[in-house]
């Protein structure tokens, strides 16, 4: 994934073979603290969508890198870091910062870990690459979705800045489309509910919403 300053991004990923990532109240809540330590440092999060076996968020991008501040060393393989060590017994190379696509990976594995531990089972939890679409790209081109994994996503040849409220849309009513529930309001793992004032949750960011013109409907 290649992520630029100043963007926009429609971030997901999905259980592996389809299979759920979620297995109740609890694990919702455990991702949501991940997406909170994870992502934030690098991007505001104007909507997110967690469904039993994928997820969605819309991303700002603020920083690529950010300044690693847990005290750890990491081991590298030469391009991102792989795990934090204490007390390395090798020569290791040393990174000052952390990249976006490398926490996003941390947060992905370290999620799989507690649910295999959960679950009592082993290998991949979530498909091997996730996705980030540029909702906002440089060249003007917005991108088109159609018949993936995930089933018909959104294909569209709107004028780039009709594309993030659309994608801010689709991400809100995929519990509703999905038929988990009757209206998008009715699903609790959104940010939805924040948007329509049921709610008052700290993940997103409302005012840099209101700068791309995004509205909840």
């Amino acid at each position: 994934m290649i992520f630029e300053c100043g963007s926009l991004y429609h971030v997901y990923n999905q259980g592996n073979n389809r299979q759920k990532i979620f297995f109740n109240h609890d694990n919702y809540l455990f991702f949501l603290k991940k997406l909170k330590r994870h992502i934030l440092p690098h991007a505001d999060i104007l909507a997110w969508c967690l469904m039993p076996n994928h997820f969605h968020l819309m991303v700002y991008v603020k920083q690529v890198y950010v300044p690693i501040t847990d005290g750890v060393t990491w081991i590298t393989d030469g391009v991102t870091p792989s795990h934090p060590v204490s007390t390395p017994s090798h020569p290791v190379s040393t990174h000052k910062e952390i990249s976006f696509n490398d926490n996003i990976g941390i947060l992905l594995r370290s999620y799989s870990r507690a649910i295999n531990n959960q679950e009592h089972r082993v290998g991949a939890l979530f498909r091997e690459e996730t996705k980030a679409e540029c909702i906002t790209p440089n060249d003007g081109i917005t991108p088109s979705f159609y018949n993936t994994s995930f089933g018909t996503l959104i294909h569209v040849s709107t004028p780039e800045n009709e594309y993030p409220q659309i994608c801010f849309d689709y991400i809100h009513y995929n519990p509703s489309s999905a038929r988990l529930v009757v209206r998008p309001e009715d699903w609790e793992f959104s940010s939805y509910r924040d948007y329509c004032g049921m709610r008052d949750g700290k993940l997103i960011n409302r005012t840099k919403a209101e700068e791309f013109g995004i509205l909840a409907g």
